[in-house]
């Protein structure tokens, strides 16, 4: 599937902003799951300075500077990425280790092989292991039971218990209190996830991207009117001989909408970037002087090639009208 990302983010402050450096994660990265056909980034005013880097994580990271006053900040981010299928059938879950076997591996001992994805077990900035999170995730971790088995019971227990409502949380919201709550947005869910997983002793990470959503029946897709999404990725090791070596898999997990998936949950979904929580990967952020407060203002679109998108500034007045 070729899929076409607008990501727009602009910033209105209330006085003038004298200087300001800036760093983003907006470029999609090549996967096994998806390859970037182009990206590019647009920022206004037009910066001083600008360089990408990759990061430690992999991600394609962009640093900006703007030593002018301004008083707004636009960001539009473009990317046509092309996703790939996955190849592993549901069937095959409980032919992977079981979760014990799993936890077991990441125990450190002497002459044990290193494995990279060790860093992804441990506590976060904002993935604090809790015992309230040991106790809602054990019942879908029983004895001997396939790690990828145990991990979409617990994904799918808080699809199913937890409400989505918008402006319930902003990221500063603990994980912990979410989970009291049984409510809040993708980025709660995905660190619910992930505070459970790592309390069971696994390794998983957070992954920041898109997902294409279709519109109601009979209207066009306007852009701007989707958002950015968040999930897990779980790590199960490659099994030898019947011992657990240092290279696996990732297995993409969304709580939100209940979808699993080996490298992605699935074709419709663009990865952007990969951290051990949004801290790592948060789309923009930066130290101004001046500015004082401001409004933010952000707009996703995600749209097949052959399905281009209204604008609504251009759309006809009974589209505008339903947009609103």
């Amino acid at each position: 599937m070729l899929l076409h990302v607008l990501h727009t983010t602009t910033y209105h402050y209330a006085s003038q902003v004298e200087t300001a450096q800036h760093m983003a994660h907006l470029l999609p990265r090549d996967l096994s799951s998806q390859t970037v056909r182009n990206a590019a980034l647009r920022i206004t005013p037009a910066p001083a300075a600008r360089s990408d880097h990759v990061d430690v994580f992999g991600n394609l990271r962009s640093f900006f500077s703007l030593p002018a006053p301004h008083s707004s900040l636009h960001i539009e981010a473009s990317s046509l990425v092309l996703t790939h299928p996955t190849t592993f059938e549901a069937s095959q879950a409980a032919q992977l280790p079981n979760w014990e076997k799993v936890r077991d591996h990441f125990v450190y001992h002497a002459g044990a092989a290193w494995d990279a994805a060790n860093e992804f077990v441990f506590a976060s900035p904002y993935v604090v292991p809790h015992q309230d999170f040991g106790e809602f995730a054990r019942p879908s971790f029983t004895p001997q039971r396939s790690v990828l088995a145990a991990a979409c019971d617990l994904m799918t227990r808080i699809h199913q218990e937890f409400k989505y409502a918008s402006a319930s949380t902003d990221i500063n919201t603990p994980a912990r209190e979410a989970l009291a709550k049984r409510q809040g947005v993708c980025q709660d869910f995905a660190h619910i996830l992930l505070c459970c997983l790592r309390t069971q002793g696994l390794a998983a990470r957070y992954v920041s991207g898109y997902l294409l959503t279709e519109p109601p029946e009979g209207q066009a897709r306007l852009i701007g009117s989707d958002a950015s999404h968040a999930w897990v990725s779980l790590y199960v090791p490659h099994t030898e001989n019947g011992a657990l070596t240092p290279h696996g898999q990732w297995f993409d997990l969304d709580p939100t909408n209940n979808r699993w998936g080996l490298n992605s949950p699935g074709q419709d979904y663009v990865t952007l970037a990969l951290g051990r929580d949004f801290g790592d990967v948060s789309p923009v952020r930066g130290v101004i002087h001046g500015g004082a407060s401001h409004t933010l203002e952000v707009g996703v679109t995600v749209f097949p090639i052959e399905d281009p998108p209204i604008d609504p500034a251009n759309a006809a007045p009974e589209l505008s009208k339903i947009s609103t």
